[in-house]
């Protein structure tokens, strides 16, 4: 079974069976195929490799920090965009100014490739999985599968950063916890964006006290590097822009897949009633919390860290569908429970776990919405994700904000699996005695038999 100190466990190769290595590389070709049809490569601005705004974004703070120019006082581009990031990561984005825009956007798009699959292999590898020329082949096309779920495909459409963050954190995190620098990548990811920072919560949760240090000190290294830098507009950014979450966009888009985008679509406004924000954002960071508690006690950690991003981006005041790039290394864990089941012998549950993947890929999946006529001022017009296509009104409930169902669903199953264990555990343990980690309590559900 999966353990925090994956050096210490027996790997195990991912299935020999050549009819399942051939699907999974069939699906890859499937995806790629879709991926170019549904929208078009050659389509203006909407085509996969045809926007990139947000790496431009980036780049133009990267040349405002260098030219000395102001980076939060005007737009960096001519439709309005701000920079909404810290000062330390426009430090971090200058090689990016060096180059010119296409070789730029041609760098970024290769480096969020390779990230998607840094993302699969180590997620895989936490699982237990032994890496070899089969986990490299399943990885790749889960790398062109992945491009089809729309937090990825908008984060290569736009340029984002995310799947960086969410690749230094795994790296970080997934690392034995007897590494002294633990922590060090929350740090240098927060500094960056400030959302890697809610990763500090589920290492105090998790008592990982040391590693709470290191990410401290990491965050206020990079804050420190930010004022050396530009003392003006740090200050600027540290006393204003950082609680201002309309810069980022409007609180009622339908691509808000946040509680408080809920909370605007559902009663029609742009200023949701903050007492009821507040409130459902303590639920769900409860929820989610003690489901990342839970799974973490279990030995779930890819699942742990999973549920702490997914916490984060839902009781963000914003959160964009490329913000749920969490969805990927969930999708790992969803493909490696019907193998465990299948190793195990359980064949009732196998058929069960076969579901999930399918569950969440419909879900995430790039729904497509296109309108010849335009709209948005784009003629045509082309949404995806189920949030900007218009499903029946009797699925609304669903369609309108999937991504905080995934979230729910996901963290409500981890509490009914193996929350009733935990429960025991707190009710017969005495006062003072050493909290240990529990053991699986259902192998099959947890990972492939040694």
């Amino acid at each position: 079974m999966p353990t925090h100190d994956a050096a210490s466990t027996t790997r195990l190769r991912f299935p020999t069976s050549r009819w399942l290595l051939a699907g999974f590389v069939v699906g890859a070709i499937i995806a790629v195929y879709v991926q170019f049809t549904i929208i078009p490569l050659d389509t203006k601005i909407f085509g996969l490799f045809d926007n990139q705004v947000d790496l431009r974004v980036y780049r133009e703070g990267a040349l405002h920090l260098a030219n000395g120019q102001p980076l939060y006082e005007s737009p960096m581009l001519r439709n309005g965009l701000l920079y909404t990031y810290t000062p330390f990561s426009a430090i971090v984005f200058q090689p990016f100014a060096w180059l010119d825009v296409p070789r730029a956007e041609v760098l970024w798009t290769a480096l969020i490739f390779a990230a998607l699959f840094y993302v699969i292999v180590a997620s895989f590898r936490s699982l237990g999985y032994r890496v070899d020329w089969r986990l490299l082949i399943v990885s790749a096309s889960l790398v062109c599968a992945s491009t089809l779920l729309e937090p990825v495909r908008t984060t290569i459409w736009y340029g984002q950063i995310n799947v960086f963050l969410m690749a230094i954190v795994l790296w970080d995190l997934l690392r034995p916890d007897g590494s002294r620098l633990k922590g060090i990548g929350v740090g240098i990811a927060a500094g960056i964006k400030l959302t890697p920072g809610f990763f500090v919560l589920y290492l105090a949760i998790t008592r990982r006290w040391r590693a709470i240090v290191v990410a401290a000190v990491t965050i206020a290294v990079t804050i420190l590097i930010g004022f050396l830098a530009t003392p003006k507009q740090s200050w600027k950014y540290w006393s204003d822009r950082v609680i201002n979450s309309e810069r980022v966009g409007p609180t009622d888009a339908p691509s808000n897949q946040s509680i408080k985008g809920a909370l605007a679509t559902t009663f029609g406004t742009t200023d949701p009633n903050q007492v009821l924000w507040a409130a459902l954002v303590i639920i769900a960071i409860a929820l989610g919390m003690s489901a990342a508690y839970v799974a973490h006690r279990h030995q779930q950690e890819l699942l742990a860290l999973c549920l702490t991003g997914m916490t984060a981006t839902a009781v963000s005041p914003f959160s964009w569908g490329h913000h749920w790039v969490w969805f990927v290394p969930l999708l790992v864990y969803l493909v490696h429970l019907p193998i465990a089941a299948y190793r195990a012998g359980r064949t009732g549950l196998l058929a069960v776990t076969l579901v999930l993947p399918a569950a969440l890929y419909a879900s995430a999946f790039i729904w497509r919405n296109h309108l010849p006529g335009g709209a948005m001022g784009f003629k045509p017009f082309y949404g995806t994700g189920m949030f900007m296509t218009p499903f029946p009104d009797w699925l609304r409930w669903f369609s309108a904000e999937p991504y905080l169902w995934i979230f729910g669903v996901t963290a409500v199953a981890t509490l009914i699996i193996w929350g009733p264990n935990e429960w025991r555990r707190l009710r017969t343990s005495t006062p003072g005695s050493r909290i240990g980690r529990s053991a699986p309590a259902d192998p099959a559900a947890v990972g492939p038999r040694r």
